[in-house]
């Protein structure tokens, strides 16, 4: 009975006679980066537990007390430096996070000085660099 499988004489191993390359039977995933401008999530944290400070790499001793984490995801990923920038000009927000190549922005404040530094973000992305928007949803 052939199973597929050959115990042959490589010393009782099993060799796989499948062909693992073989696309019969398998999805395939395609993902790809559409290109566009846009920011896809603008969310405010209010009162966010110690550990998720913790847990983001936020530093608790100085972001905790300051009771709020806003968080953005821009494409173009380069674009999260110019979003960085407006937001802690913006508001008395401190930097928590930016990454260039994911488009990832956090930043930790009071909840009104988060909430105005992503509004900031939003209105400038918008009108002055065309920017499809969303929403601030809040947590």
């Amino acid at each position: 009975m052939d199973d597929g499988w050959n115990s042959g004489r490589n010393g009782g191993v099993r060799v796989g006679m499948q062909d693992d390359l073989s696309t019969e039977g398998k999805t395939r995933i395609v993902q790809e980066l559409v290109p566009g401008k846009q920011i896809t999530i603008a969310h405010l944290i209010a009162n966010p537990g110690q550990v998720l400070y913790e847990k983001l790499g936020l530093d608790p001793g100085v972001d905790y007390s300051r009771s709020a984490i806003g968080v953005l995801t821009i494409s173009p990923a380069e674009a999260a430096v110019i979003a960085a920038d407006i937001a802690v000009k913006a508001a008395g927000v401190e930097l928590g996070f930016v990454d260039r190549f994911s488009g990832t922005l956090m930043v930790t404040g009071t909840v009104s000085e988060t909430e105005a530094s992503l509004r900031a973000v939003l209105d400038y992305m918008k009108e002055k660099m065309g920017f499809a928007v969303c929403p601030v949803t809040r947590t």
